[in-house]
This record gives C-alpha cells, sequence and structure tokens, in this order.
C-alpha cells in the first residue's frame, strides 16, 4: 500500500480527508483509487464504500468543468454515523402507561462537503449530512414485563450553492425547479442560488449521487449557455 497516493492511504487509515488540489492533482488520487482491487484483497483495507459509489463520481465530474488552475475543495468524513463526536446528548422525552421510559437522542454527520472553482468563474459548494433520529423505549406488557424497544430515522439532506461571478447575466428559468427539492436566490452584485433538498433515507449510494447531480444541474438553468463568458487566465 505503500504505492498509493497519500489521500488513498488517508481513506483507508483514517477514513477521510480534508484537502484543496487543482484540477489536474486529483487525476492521480483517482487512478490509486481505481487501482485498489488490483494491488488488496482484503476487505479490512479497503477504503469506505461510498468512496466509489458517492466522492470519485463526484470529483470525476466537478474537474471536469474546471480550469487547470482551478481548486477542488474535499472534506470527506467516512467514519460512519457512529464514529466520536457525531451524537447529541440523550433526552428524556414525556410518556404515558404503559410507557415506562423514552429517551431519544440524534446523530449528525456532515460526511462530505466540495467546493469547486468553475470554469466560467462561478463557485459551486455542495454539503451532505446525514441525520438520525434515534429512540429508545422501555414500556410493561400486559403481563407485566419490561420491554425495550429501538427505533430510528434517517434524513439526508443535501444543500447545493453557485455563486455567479461578480455582475454575471442571469434570467429566472421558465420552469419550476423539481418538487423535492427548494430554490432560493439572493441577488446583487454576485447572485448566489442555493438548492436544498431532503431525502427520507438511507438512501443507496448510487441513487444519492444521481440526486446530487441532478441538483447541481438546477443553479446552471439560471444562466443558459453564452450569458457568462468563461474566465480567462490573465
Amino acid at each position: 500500500m505503500e504505492r498509493f497516493h497519500p489521500l488513498h492511504r488517508a481513506l483507508i487509515d483514517q477514513r477521510g480527508f480534508t484537502v484543496s488540489l487543482r484540477r489536474d492533482d486529483w487525476e492521480p488520487v483517482i487512478r490509486s483509487l481505481a487501482g485498489h482491487g488490483l494491488e488488496v484483497k482484503r476487505r479490512k483495507w479497503a477504503p469506505p464504500p461510498r468512496t466509489a459509489t458517492v466522492l470519485v463520481p463526484l470529483v470525476r465530474v466537478l474537474t471536469a468543468d474546471m480550469r487547470p488552475e482551478g481548486v477542488l475543495s474535499v472534506a470527506a468524513d467516512l467514519r460512519g454515523p457512529t464514529a466520536p463526536g457525531k451524537a447529541t446528548p440523550e433526552q428524556q422525552l414525556p410518556v404515558r402507561h404503559p410507557v415506562k421510559s423514552l429517551k431519544q437522542w440524534f446523530v449528525i454527520d456532515p460526511w462530505l462537503r466540495m467546493r469547486a472553482e468553475l470554469r466560467d468563474g462561478s463557485v459551486l459548494e455542495f454539503q451532505v449530512t446525514d441525520r438520525i433520529r434515534h429512540r429508545k423505549l422501555r414500556k410493561t406488557n400486559p403481563r407485566g414485563k419490561i420491554k425495550f424497544k429501538r427505533k430510528s430515522k434517517t434524513v439526508q439532506l443535501v444543500r447545493v450553492i453557485r455563486h455567479l461571478p461578480k455582475g454575471a447575466a442571469h434570467r429566472r428559468p421558465d420552469t419550476p425547479p423539481p418538487a423535492w427539492f427548494s430554490v432560493r436566490v439572493k441577488t446583487g452584485s454576485r447572485m448566489v442560488i442555493r438548492a436544498t433538498g431532503k431525502f427520507q433515507g438511507p438512501v443507496a449510494d448510487p441513487e444519492l449521487t444521481k440526486a446530487i447531480l441532478q441538483m447541481t444541474t438546477e443553479p446552471f438553468r439560471w444562466t443558459p449557455p453564452g450569458t457568462i463568458t468563461p474566465r480567462r487566465k490573465p
């Protein structure tokens, strides 16, 4: 594994990384990850599953729309929701007979953030957060025995933000966005378009990646082709 790229090894050893690299510096990372299966067979040394199903596809899509000097920043925390520091303190909720106690706590897992400087001078950011609600219930059944029950509910939040270049022309799309996500726009000298989606999950990783990519197209509908001139290197 010493031949692997340092970020590849970080995904294996630390289950994540935070880094900013120019566009072409991401290609060695992708090549290293693509060759993992040829070098290592043991599952315990494999990168987290979301590396191949979410992280790598999104890096490829973003770098394809960047200038060579553009910077892509990635903060990936793929340790999972059980990692230390992600759970809130437990709360005691009001109960009625036959329930004896009801505890509730949340796990907030912002496991992916990306920021890309695009070819046209705009900046695209997005964040994916898993929000898991846990409840632990203790109750008495009709025979007087104490029973315990656990329930969990996962919601996956995706936020996409595009910062347009200063003074860039824009136009409201002729049709509204899909109903499953909302869009907010901040006008001014540098327009900001935010798309926010909430998914009852957990959603399968390939479907989540597809949804993220669909959401990233919405901010670009506000700048039809030809309304922004690509920035040129001085």
